[in-house]
């Protein structure tokens, strides 16, 4: 007995001794953590004093994507990116308002006397966003201040930047890949088949393209001709926004597939010649050629051992005025889903509360709502349709700002805005209502597995595990069809139509932002400055500033971000480099189609989403 109770106290008292262990590895950890963090915000000030009184470039060196509303928007982030180290570059967030702001900042910074654009590391942004940061540079060149733009290959989003460069430099090995626009989106009706899985489709809208993934093995004629036609519109704005910026003609630009091949034979097929041929560049040169010419443009930097300039996340933004009358920005970036907001995603009760706020905060007196969403959830959007309401109903103005999406159901928590603002190949529209729900009666029974039970109505009787009763059938049909009546009746009210109209343009049919203007469904063509000045002029304001509505994440979850960001930022590539290159591209699809999926969370099963809206390449 003595031996067991020996046995059952040393267990407890080496048990208790592992958790003290490791009770002080977890603090020793964290206080070395906190001390790194310590030692570089002391670096990070020391280096921004010192780079502030030397005169350089401003190096544009954007890392990851740009997106309107990052997921950790603090410097800390970029504090944590350094000491983490810049494993996850690739999938950095960066704001777009801290990018054009800092541009704009630097233009009459006297110690800025020009911009280096570095893009190798730019994963690329929605066309309407890079527009506006070239309108910003473009803002800068202006001023008497060069831009350059170095690389030694081009991307089709890195090359749209860079033409709004003085000057294009291209390593005399490298290419401009320019190649057009396509959409590509999974099927999977025999995978389902398959897999015996009965899939039950609600929808409304002939072009409502999202469900085609659940019930063919391909896209509709119907979907290919309407995404035929705003695709087609996309690639002829960007061919003529980089044909104006490089003084060339659209031809010149992408003088379509034989047109390259062609222009590729007579240069033995050498891609930097061709461009420097065609005028996409200015001048083909090596690493070292071009870091001479910066030398003689910006000094030396005898510390860097290079061109003297400042890196874009190493430049200190002033804090803003906050003189005057607010307007508040609001962001619904991302699918909208039920509940709170998630990373990447717009919670339909967090946006609410945040216009909430703004509807009860006497300094503000607009509102701006900067919508990127390819939509989601009807009760979602519903939620915040109705805040938005209320904000103007209290006299406050509130204007719309689409970015590169505003579909669906980014339309719908359109509707209440006094103006739409929207860009030129903003994708909108998208007026149309599905449901999906699938049961695996089949797949459970050729397993051998059945279900069986009673119920007090067929309404009781829903489940996965069994087919769906007729009659709830037919009730998910009319509450679809009803959803889709109360969406035109919103749009014609707000866009003063009449629902009858409203349907001719609705159908699910995607419209670019010119195409909408042209129907009624926006107000104008402009940017984010557009709408904010649009929403200072209808509140009379003579002086005011913005105020940005947005949660700030604590330290502690964007160090995780950081951590889990770095492994993420790994890991796939070390499987991937065992992977033939189409298979490494299907695995990272089938993750994307698969977070679209789990964004689906509407307790009622009806969405209103634009599902090819954000599946360009």
């Amino acid at each position: 007995m003595r031996t067991l109770w020996r046995i059952i106290a040393g267990f407890f008292k080496w048990t208790w001794r592992l958790l003290n262990f490791v009770r002080e590895l977890v603090l020793n950890v964290f206080f070395i953590l906190l001390v790194l963090v310590c030692v570089g915000v002391w670096m990070q000030l020391s280096s921004n004093i010192a780079q502030s009184t030397a005169r350089g470039a401003l190096l544009l060196d954007i890392s990851g994507v740009v997106v309107d509303k990052p997921s950790a928007t603090s410097k800390i982030g970029t504090l944590s990116r350094q000491l983490l180290g810049a494993s996850s570059d690739r999938l950095q967030e960066n704001s777009l308002f801290d990018i054009v702001q800092t541009i704009r900042q630097a233009k009459d910074d006297r110690n800025i006397t020009g911009i280096v654009l570095d893009l190798k590391n730019f994963a690329g942004a929605d066309q309407p966003s890079m527009q506006y940061i070239g309108k910003a540079l473009r803002e800068f060149r202006d001023s008497g201040k060069p831009v350059f733009a170095v690389g030694d290959s081009y991307s089709q989003g890195q090359y749209y930047l860079a033409s709004f460069a003085n000057k294009i430099f291209l390593s005399p090995q490298g290419i401009v890949d320019l190649h057009g626009f396509a959409t590509n989106g999974l099927y999977y009706k025999s995978l389902l088949d398959k897999l015996k899985v009965t899939t039950h489709v609600f929808r409304v809208g002939t072009y409502k393209s999202a469900v085609e993934p659940f019930i063919r093995d391909d896209m509709s004629p119907a979907a290919k001709e309407a995404d035929s036609r705003w695709i087609g519109e996309l690639w002829q704005n960007y061919l003529t926004t980089v044909a104006a910026n490089r003084q060339i003609t659209p031809e010149q630009v992408f003088p379509g597939a034989q047109g390259m091949l062609d222009g590729l034979r007579k240069v033995d097929g050498d891609t930097a010649q061709y461009a420097l041929n065609n005028k996409l560049v200015d001048s083909l040169a090596t690493s070292a050629q071009v870091e001479k010419v910066l030398t003689k443009q910006f000094g030396w930097s005898a510390t860097d051992k290079n061109y003297r300039a400042v890196s874009f996340y190493d430049y200190t933004l002033k804090t803003p005025s906050d003189q005057g009358s607010a307007v508040a920005v609001i962001f619904a970036n991302g699918a909208i889903i039920d509940g709170q907001e998630t990373p990447g995603n717009v919670g339909g009760d967090t946006t609410a509360a945040q216009i909430r706020d703004a509807r009860l905060d006497p300094k503000v007196k607009a509102i701006v709502l900067r919508v990127n969403s390819p939509g989601g959830s009807v009760s979602a959007s519903e939620v915040i349709r109705a805040e938005l309401a209320a904000a103007r109903e209290a006299n406050k103005p509130v204007v719309v700002s689409m970015g590169g999406m505003a579909a669906s159901g980014g339309y719908w928590i359109s509707t209440p805005a006094n103006y739409i603002v929207a860009n030129a190949s903003t994708l909108t529209g998208s007026i149309g209502i599905f449901g999906v729900i699938n049961t695996v009666e089949n797949s459970l029974s050729n397993l051998g597995v059945h279900t069986d039970g009673v119920s007090t109505s067929p309404l009781a009787d829903v489940s996965i595990t069994k087919s769906l009763p007729p009659e709830v059938q037919q009730m998910m049909q009319l509450s679809i069809e009803s959803g889709y009546k109360r969406f035109i009746t919103l749009v014609a009210q707000s866009r003063h139509s009449t629902p009858e109209q409203v349907d001719k343009i609705a159908q699910g049919h995607v419209w670019t932002g010119q195409d909408a203007k042209a129907n009624g469904l926006v107000d104008s063509l402009g940017d984010f400055d557009d709408a904010v000045a649009k929403a200072a002029e209808l509140a009379k304001l003579k002086q005011w500033h913005i105020s940005y509505y947005q949660e700030e994440p604590s330290f502690f979850s964007m160090m995780l971000d950081s951590l889990t960001g770095s492994v993420r930022a790994s890991l796939p590539e070390a499987l991937q480099a065992f992977l033939p290159a189409p298979l490494a591209s299907a695995a990272s699809v089938v993750k994307a189609e698969s977070d679209k999926l789990a964004a689906f969370n509407d307790p009622q099963n009806r969405y209103a989403f634009c599902l090819t809206c954000a599946n360009i390449r």
